[in-house]
C-alpha cells in the first residue's frame, strides 16, 4: 500500500491579507486532490525550530478565506541560520532534522524575500521545499504579482481618497508615508489609482528642489493642494535612508519610517501652504483581502500543492504573463524586484502629468495652455 503523502506548511515573516486564503487552498488541494495529510508549524520558521505543529484538517480551514492574518501565527525573527532566542546560532541542522523525524514529504514555506531565501539555503541542505509569494512590497523576483499587495493598495487609495477633500478643504500640502521598504510598488500603484500629484519611491532619488517647485507651479496655477504619495525607503537627494530604529534580535534589522515627516520639515521653510503628514504603517496589512488577492492566493496554494504531490522541489509558485508557473528558489533567494523606469506604470503617471521628483522624469505642463486649447 502506497505511503499517504506528508506535507508541512508555514507562513514567515510579516503578516499579509491572503494568507488564510492560501493556507486553505494548499490544505483543501491536498485533500482532496491528493489524500495528503497537512501538518501545519505554528508561528512560521519559528515553529519549525521549536517544535510547534498542528494537524490541518478540511474543517479546520472552512471559512478562512476572508479572513486578515493567519491562522498558523507568523513570525519575522525566526531565521533557522541566525536563531536569535539561541545567540545567533544556526539551528538549521535541527530543523531538519526535525522535519524528517515528521515524516515529512515536502514542506510549503509562504512568504517573502527572507522566506525565499531560507526556504532556499534549507533546500539546498536536503530539505524537500515549495516556496508561495507572499509581501504587500510586491518586491520579489519572477513573480509579476504577489497576494496581499493588491489590498495594500485598495487601502493607501482609499486613504488618498479620503485625504483630497480635507486637503482641498483647507489648501493643504498632505503627504501619505506607505510601506514597502526598499521598492516603491505600493506608493507608485497606490499613488496613480489615488491621483496623486507627486510620488516618490526609492527608486529614485528625490530632488527637494523639484518636489518644491511642483508645488509652487500648483499654487501659482490656483491649485489650492497638492498630494503627495512617498514610500518609506525614499531618500532625499544627498540624504540617508529614515531609520525608525533598529532590531538586534532580527535578521533584517532596519525598521524603515518617518520620511513623510522628514520631507514635510523640508518643505514648510519652501512653501505658502500648510503641510500635513499622514503615516498609514500596519492598518495597509491588515484586515480582509480584496477578491484580487483571495484569488491569487488560492491560485497559488493549489499550484503550490500540485508541485508538492509531484515532486518538484526547490522552487517558488510564480505568476508570468497572467499565467501560473514556478521558478527555482535560487532565482528569487537574496534578491529584491524594483519599479523599473520603463514600467508601464510609471509611464502612464507621466503622461498624466505626475511627478516623481526628478528633473528628467517631470512633464512640464502649464495648465493655462490647456485652458486656452
Amino acid at each position: 500500500m502506497a505511503k499517504r503523502l506528508r506535507v508541512g506548511l508555514l507562513t514567515g515573516g510579516g503578516d499579509a491579507p491572503g494568507l488564510n486564503a492560501v493556507i486553505r487552498s494548499v490544505t483543501k488541494s491536498l485533500i482532496l486532490r491528493h489524500d495528503a495529510e497537512v501538518i501545519g508549524f505554528e508561528d512560521g520558521f519559528l515553529g519549525l525550530i521549536t517544535q510547534r505543529i498542528r494537524q490541518l484538517s478540511y474543517e479546520d480551514v472552512s471559512g478562512i478565506l476572508t479572513r486578515g492574518g493567519t491562522i498558523l501565527g507568523t513570525n519575522n525573527k525566526a531565521n533557522p541560520f541566525k536563531f536569535y532566542k539561541r545567540g545567533g546560532a544556526d539551528v538549521s541542522a535541527q530543523v531538519i532534522a526535525y522535519a524528517r523525524s515528521l515524516g515529512l514529504d515536502g514542506l510549503i514555506a509562504v512568504g517573502g524575500d527572507g522566506t525565499m531565501s531560507i526556504s532556499n539555503r534549507l533546500h539546498e541542505m536536503g530539505l524537500p521545499i515549495v516556496g508561495v509569494p507572499k509581501t504587500i512590497d510586491n518586491d520579489l523576483m519572477a513573480t509579476e504579482r504577489t497576494f496581499g499587495f493588491d489590498t495594500a493598495v485598495s487601502i493607501v487609495t482609499e486613504a488618498l481618497d479620503r485625504l483630497h477633500t480635507t486637503a482641498q478643504s483647507h489648501q493643504r500640502v498632505m503627504i501619505v508615508e506607505t510601506m514597502g521598504r526598499y521598492a516603491g510598488w505600493i506608493a507608485l500603484h497606490a499613488g496613480v489609482a489615488g491621483g496623486a500629484d507627486l510620488i516618490l519611491i526609492p527608486e529614485f532619488e528625490v530632488d527637494l528642489d523639484e518636489v518644491v517647485r511642483v508645488v509652487k507651479n500648483r499654487e501659482s496655477f490656483g491649485r489650492s493642494f497638492t498630494i503627495i504619495v512617498i514610500a518609506e525607503g525614499t531618500r532625499l537627494q544627498g540624504g540617508a535612508l529614515s531609520v525608525e530604529r533598529t532590531l538586534d534580535d532580527s535578521p533584517d534589522p532596519i525598521r524603515l519610517g518617518g520620511i513623510g515627516r522628514v520631507l514635510q520639515v523640508e518643505l514648510e521653510s519652501r512653501i505658502k501652504s500648510e503641510v500635513r503628514t499622514t503615516i498609514l504603517g500596519h492598518v495597509q496589512r491588515g484586515g480582509t483581502p480584496t477578491p484580487y488577492d483571495r484569488i491569487l492566493a488560492t491560485s497559488f496554494g493549489s499550484y503550490a500543492a500540485d508541485l508538492v504531490s509531484r515532486g518538484e522541489y526547490g522552487r517558488m509558485v510564480a505568476l508570468q504573463s497572467g499565467r501560473m508557473t514556478s521558478v527555482p528558489l535560487a532565482e528569487v533567494a537574496d534578491r529584491v524586484r524594483l519599479v523599473p523606469v520603463e514600467s508601464s506604470t510609471v509611464q502612464a503617471a507621466l503622461a498624466v502629468g505626475t511627478s516623481f521628483g526628478v528633473p528628467e522624469l517631470t512633464v512640464r505642463f502649464d495648465p493655462s495652455q490647456a485652458a486656452e486649447a
